[in-house]
């Protein structure tokens, strides 16, 4: 990250200029570190690397800032702070980075007391008898879950991450008897929370068979902000170290849009004995906010070697073989983040021969060579397919035939559960918000389309069968950031609609368009807004011009969002580029838990 990566900001340059004042001064070196480090954080960085923000430069101004009062090393309580790697942090995200560190390090070293046959016939009765002689990577995770105050289980869309957990669930609750675990489920966003409880209460269904346990799986999931507590006005939670969780097991979801600040407040609100297992796809976009902290942790593009005593745990517990199958770093100190890191590895949506999970391997390997050669399917009804991106004038009419396809059944349908459900079988994905190629133009081009048709009025702000998602938590109305809604026609409310979003336990709820919080209209999201959620069919649209955030993690995750086809718009150079390219934040969780 070079300074002219960093795009500057009003906020930047007051807070510079606030620390010179605290400095005794005008200083042109502190004002200018200062405004980088502020940009970094506002692009998603944890902290400014001098080096490589001011080149041969770096060192100079690294001296120079050590000699100001504002400056101090880590653990000190001053405005920055500026580490031996010449890593410049704002205090407070140096801090909760420290915080992070320190957790993971700790809670990785915490192992459990285990019932060994009570986990081994556990496992078996739960997942069935050790199979064929591969790594069966599910009875690894609900075995090295058990044995660790911290777990993180990553894979990708269809590996069979939620079935897994709800297993370890079953198993901790064995384990734990009458006495019970208190478990917690939480996802960052209200979509990724209503669908982790949509799949956690299929999956305790399925597992009641095998184990009385089941019923004592909570089916209620909650995202993390209400988990915590929101103190309405305040950026604190009523949850903290003062005041911690009561539970012994929080389980979260979709990790990887979890920002440092939050996981942060999550881990520090957390109790002693708690336990901590996190879901995600180490390999999707991270989030929106400062911090990759789920690629961080799992140290992705780098393997590791288990730990000798866990190897040993395994083979016993779970009657898995997994000698040095996680690399060879000459790991063999028990404890260590690696031991409390699976990565599940079998697709159980995407099978050998499907276009899609081939395709997004590609990506994550950035081939783009292999990449060329897989999109060339018809996308739609199966495979992933490279169309050229059309010019903007003769956008919409290029927009016609998918949006038609994809959006002509929900609009036809007079039940709106129904609606909801047609609704989320296609997508519009995009990379960027503005422009033509954005979330905007591309909405207002598909409305265009769609009025033509006759299937929707577009010249009124509200009509029915507009898709709308909100994009601020709502606490009163139980509405959360990402949650989406239909308008449909309704007489009983003013105005003649009514806005429907999917109610808790099926069914749907219907508010007044004049009471929804911020919210804007849906046809097209950008991929970072699609993360928790899963589509059958998705047209990705990639701008024709490079940029920054055309990275592979945000073509694997715009990909990894269909379940049968997908369609993406793009010159191939264009999309060569993106594959090539990987999305980089920094930070130093994971130079602090890897070396």
């Amino acid at each position: 990250m070079s300074a002219d990566d960093l795009q500057f900001r009003d906020i930047d340059a007051c807070f510079a200029d606030f620390l010179c004042r605290l400095a005794g001064g005008r200083n042109d070196d502190l004002h200018r570190a200062a405004m980088h480090a502020s940009a970094a954080v506002g692009a998603g960085h944890v902290c400014l690397h001098l080096d490589e923000a001011f080149g041969s430069n770096g060192a100079a101004l690294a001296v120079t800032l050590r000699a100001l009062p504002v400056v101090g090393p880590p653990g000190g309580r001053t405005p920055l702070i500026l580490d031996e790697k010449n890593r410049l942090y704002l205090y407070r995200y140096w801090n909760y980075e420290y915080l992070v560190a320190e957790f993971i390090k700790q809670k990785s070293a915490e192992l459990r007391p285990v019932s060994l046959p009570l986990l081994r016939a556990g496992i078996d009765r739960i997942f069935g008898p050790k199979g064929d002689d591969a790594v069966d990577w599910q009875r690894v995770a609900a075995a090295a879950a058990v044995r660790s105050g911290f777990c993180v289980i990553s894979g990708g869309p269809g590996t069979g991450k939620t079935s897994t957990v709800v297993s370890i669930l079953a198993l901790l609750l064995e384990q734990a008897g009458e006495e019970g675990a208190g478990i917690a489920l939480a996802a960052p966003t209200g979509k990724a929370a209503a669908r982790l409880g949509d799949s956690i209460r299929d999956a305790r269904q399925r597992l009641a068979a095998v184990t009385p346990v089941a019923e004592r799986i909570p089916g209620q999931v909650s995202t993390i902000h209400r988990l915590l507590g929101v103190i309405p006005g305040s950026v604190r939670f009523r949850h903290d170290r003062h005041n911690p969780l009561p539970h012994r097991v929080v389980v979260v979801d979709e990790a990887s849009m979890v920002p440092l600040p939050l996981m942060a407040r999550l881990v520090e609100a957390l109790a002693p004995s708690a336990r901590l297992i996190l879901l995600g796809d180490r390999d999707q976009l991270a989030s929106v906010e400062a911090g990759a902290v789920l690629g961080d942790i799992c140290d992705t593009g780098r393997a590791h070697r288990f730990s000798a005593p866990f190897r040993e745990f395994i083979r016993d517990a779970a009657s898995e073989e997994i000698e040095g199958e996680a690399g060879d770093d000459g790991n063999d100190q028990p404890g260590t983040p690696a031991d409390s890191l699976v990565i599940l590895r079998r697709n159980y949506r995407f099978g050998a021969a499907s276009a899609i999970g081939a395709a997004s391997a590609a990506v994550n390997e950035g081939d783009g060579d292999r990449l060329m050669a897989l999109v060339s399917g018809e996308g739609m009804d199966g495979g992933v397919a490279l169309r050229p991106v059309p010019p903007a004038e003769r956008l919409a009419g290029a927009l016609a035939e998918s949006v038609v396809a994809g959006y002509g059944e929900y609009l036809g349908q007079a039940d709106p559960e129904q609606a909801l459900a047609c609704f989320d079988r296609f997508r519009v994905l995009c990379a960027v918000r503005q422009g033509e190629y954005g979330v905007q133009g591309l909405n207002r081009a598909i409305e265009r389309v769609l009025a033509r048709q006759g299937l929707i009025d577009a010249d009124r702000v509200w009509y029915p069968g507009r898709p709308v998602m909100v994009t601020v938590n709502d606490y009163g109305l139980g509405l959360f950031n990402g949650d989406i809604g239909l308008a449909v026609a309704d007489p009983a409310f003013s105005g003649g609609l009514a806005v429907c979003f999917p109610a808790p336990g099926g069914g749907v709820r219907k508010i007044s368009p004049a009471r929804l919080p911020a919210h804007e209209t849906v046809f097209a999201m950008t991929v970072h807004k699609s993360q928790g959620s899963e589509f059958d069919r998705i047209l990705l649209v990639l701008p024709p011009f490079d940029s920054p955030v055309l990275t592979r993690e945000l073509v694997y995750t715009g990909l990894t969002r269909a379940r049968t086809g997908a369609v993406i718009w793009a010159d191939e150079e264009i999309l060569r580029s993106a594959a090539a390219r990987r999305s980089e934040r920094r930070s130093g969780l994971r130079e602090a838990l890897w070396g």
